[in-house]
Formats: structure tokens, sequence, C-alpha cells
């Protein structure tokens, strides 16, 4: 690699839950090398989910310095781009960069019964207004609220200046400068649940509402802007394009008109809309900033968040012992033509979008006599697809039909969910060659923010591997649907005292 143009690589960190990654790209879109790491979760309680943050950090370096390794020379690499997993929580001590307790990863639902009060008091329809969001516990505000109330001293602390608060980036960025820039980005910042993504500002009626010291928060800065630069890697690198990972898997896919959308299939599922300089807002999807390029206007998406996809295999396999990896799962479901009516509602932390029911819990029903191992992996992606669609028709009804949806995430190689993701919407489901769209995204911003791509230049970069069409009946796919929604009303409230 020594020979390649100098300046012409892409460093793409892509810190996501359950792993790190780190990918060297090409200007022409194409993967040079590439790094990924583990992250392990904790579970201290039920509906807690907690990591490190050390090892969050450690890990992405890791990665990052494997990845540089592998292409020969740090020396080629124009700028630095970060994705992340989104409204995970930081907080730590600006004189030592040490975390004051463990990050509450976005999955966590300790904070339920304070949102359920919050809502009781009233102030939902406010808080949508200035941030696109429900009130829900997925979003940082209540976990930055939570830890300022339960760690000794953190709250008069915060207050004093003497705490920071950030989401993944944040934490990354404030290491990789070393403590010298504090700033998110306006897509992070748009999940937080504190930031007004009308007038792109931290908002003090949320600060007020959440309870949250503006003085431990980040700046906010454009997503192709300029956070800083590092000298981790050796030499002075630019880190110029920052975005949450669903966001940057919107750019990655190129999907840059209103209408176009993208599902990521990982831990979660998240389904985005590009919605242009138009913030939309739809019942039970979320309105938010799918990215701003240096001073210009946002760009807005509708977003739907599914809580459990890939989890949902990773419970066949570790929870439940069906298979013994998660790719396992596409020869298994392929052993019975359907799920036998079978129905599984994986609620494993709750319903997202559009229930957005943090006591709903997994459901199985229709199980028989008959039922066998290869239903219940052909039910769980068939659950995956469903819960999809939930979300597309959620974001149809308010901005018009979807005509193809892109896919991508480590569940986009399994290609019978791809064809059931097709039948059960009913337009074709098409994978892009490259299907690591959130790191690509990353690096794309990192080159516009570095003036090494054009936008006009970016849906070049992106190139079909295959087109899944839809072959079920329609009848027959509504049937199915609305025995889907059936299962889903048992699912919901289950854990509630009283229902909410």
């Amino acid at each position: 690699m020594g020979h390649t143009n100098a300046r012409s690589l892409l460093l793409a960190l892509d810190q996501g839950t359950t792993s790190s990654r780190a990918l060297v790209f090409g200007l022409d879109g194409r993967t040079q090398a590439s790094s990924q790491l583990e992250l392990q979760m904790t579970y201290p309680q039920p509906g807690w989910v907690e990591q490190d943050p050390g090892a969050i950090l450690a890990t992405e370096i890791g990665c990052a310095t494997s990845a540089l390794a592998a292409v020969g020379t740090a020396g080629e690499v124009a700028a630095i781009g970060i994705a992340n997993q989104r409204e995970t929580t930081i907080v730590w001590e600006r004189a030592s960069g040490r975390p004051i307790a463990p990050a509450i990863v976005w999955q966590d639902r300790r904070t339920a019964d304070v949102c359920r009060r919050l809502r009781e008091d009233g102030v939902e329809p406010d808080v949508r207004r200035r941030t696109g969001v429900p009130i829900d516990p997925y979003f940082s505000a209540t976990k930055i609220a939570w830890l300022l109330d339960h760690v000794s001293g953190a709250r008069r602390r915060a207050e004093r200046g003497d705490l920071a608060f950030g989401t993944v980036d944040s934490w990354l960025i404030w290491h990789l400068t070393e403590g010298g820039v504090h700033a998110t980005d306006v897509t992070n910042a748009s999940r937080t649940m504190l930031f007004n993504i009308r007038s792109c500002e931290w908002d003090e009626e949320l600060l007020r509402i959440f309870r949250v010291p503006v003085a431990m928060l980040p700046e906010v800065r454009p997503s192709a802007g300029h956070f800083g630069t590092t000298r981790v890697f050796g030499g002075e690198r630019p880190i110029v394009g920052v975005a949450g990972d669903q966001q940057a898997a919107l750019m990655g896919q190129t999907c840059l008109e209103p209408g176009h959308a993208k599902n990521t299939y990982g831990t979660g599922a998240f389904v985005l809309m590009n919605t242009g300089g138009e913030l939309k807002t739809g019942d039970g999807v979320v309105g938010t900033i799918a990215w701003q390029i240096a001073e210009a206007d946002p760009i807005y998406a509708l977003e739907g968040s599914i809580f459990v996809a890939g989890a949902a295999v990773q419970w066949l396999r570790d929870g439940l012992g069906l298979i013994r990896s998660a790719a396992d799962i596409e020869p298994l479901a392929a052993r019975v033509p359907d799920s036998g009516g079978i129905f599984f509602v994986p609620a494993l932390a709750g319903l997202g979008a559009p229930f957005w029911d943090p006591y709903a819990r997994g459901t199985m029903v229709g199980l028989t006599r008959g039922t066998t191992a290869a239903h219940l992996a052909r039910a769980t992606l068939e659950a995956i697809a469903f819960r999809t669609r939930d979300a597309i028709d959620a974001m149809t009804a308010t901005s018009g039909r979807l005509l193809e949806l892109r896919v991508d995430g480590g569940a986009a190689r399994n290609n019978l969910l791809l064809q059931i993701q097709a039948d059960v919407l009913g337009v074709p489901v098409v994978r892009p060659t490259t299907t690591e769209t959130t790191a690509l995204g990353a690096a794309m911003l990192a080159g516009i923010g570095a003036g090494v791509l054009p936008m006009s230049g970016l849906p070049l970069l992106w190139h079909e591997e295959r087109r899944f069409e839809p072959a079920l009946d329609p009848a027959e796919r509504e049937r199915r649907y609305a025995e889907w929604q059936r299962a889903c009303t048992r699912a919901r409230a289950w854990a509630a005292t009283e229902a909410p």
C-alpha cells in the first residue's frame, strides 16, 4: 500500500453496541483494511444494560491501530470520521478523563418509571415538539439525570462544571484530542432528548424538565465539520466527520433525496427515511436530524427504532442454545416453508417504534406439539421483518409510499431474511456490495469535511449487489401481517403493574 497517493485514505471509526470496528477506505469507497473487536455488556439488574467506557475507548483505538498498520502508514489518511452507537450515556471527570460510572447503554430501561411520571405530568407533547422524539428511557436525558442522582456528589460536581456528559462520539473525541475538544454533532445531540432540532441548540426548557446542568454538555457542531486533531495514531490527523451510526448508514446507502430509506439490521433494526429540509413527525416514529454539512441547513429524517433484531438471534444462540452461531439461523429456518403459525414478538427490551412500550415483553404465541426449532428460527426472522414493516407503515402514513428499501448491517447477509422482508413489505429490498455502510457513511462525512469528496460524487460509491423482489400473494401478506398485529397485542404492557 505504500505507493498509494498521499492523503487518499479515509479512516472510519465505527463504534457499535456489540463491537468496535475501524475501516480504511479509498476515495472510491472501497475498503482497504478493517479490524474488529467484540465489546462486552453487563446486565446488573433486570432491564439494566451497561458497558465499560474504558473498554469502548481501548477497543476502538486498538481497531484503528490495526487497520492503519494493515495499510502500511497513517500518513496517507486524509481525515477521520466517527460513527457511534447512539444515546449510550457516559459522564466523566474533566480533570482526569475518568468515567464516574459505567456507561448506560441505549437499551437500558431503568428510567421507565421516571419517563412514565413525566408523561403523566403532561410534558410529552412539548418535548416531542422540540426534540422530535417521545419521552422514553431509550434517549439520553433520563440516563444522565439517573447518574447525577445515584452517584455520590455527582449532581453538585456537574453543576460546578467538573463533570462532562457525552454520547460515545464525544467520549472518543475527548480522548483522541487528549481532552482538547468536548463536542458532539447535531445527529447525536438530536438523540439526547435535550436538543431542539428546529433551532439546533441545547434547549433550556428541556434541561429544566430533565434536570441536566448545561455546564456538562458538549458543544454541538455540524456532522461534516471540525472536531479537532488527534496525534494518537502518529502525526496530526483531523477528525472532520461525525454522525450517529444510523444517520451514517443513511449517508453510506446514499439515501440523499427525500423518500429514500434504509434499514440497518444490527443488535436492533433502524429504519431511516430522508425527508430533506423538512422536519416531519409521524405517529409512533420520530423526527431526527440526518446530517448537517458545514454551515448548510440540516437535513432531516424519519426514524423507526426497533430495539431487538440481531439480539433476538443472539438470544436463540446464547439463551436457548438452538444455534451455535448467528449464521446458523438461515439454514435452520430454511428447513420449513413457514413458521407453522408461530409468532415471536421479540420485545426483549420493550417495544420501540411505533409502540414505544417499555413494559412490553417477549412473547411466543401459536405453539403446538408440532413446533420445532426450525419454526422458532423462522418466526424470529419473520419477527424482524414484521417489526420493520411496523415502523415503515408509520413512516409512509406521513411521507408517502416507499419504492424500495436499502439494507445493511450484519443480518443483511441473510438471504432468507431479506426475501421474507420483501414479501412482508411488498417492495424490493436491495443489498449493496458494501454492507458496512455505517463505516462508509462516516468515511464519506470525513471526506466531505476534509474537502476531498464532493457530495455530488457520493452516489458513485454505492453499488447494488442483489435485489430481492416480493413473491408473496398480497392477500396472504396482509393476512399474516394482521395475525402479527394480534400477537403484538399479547406482548404489550406485560410488565406494567397497571396498564400504562
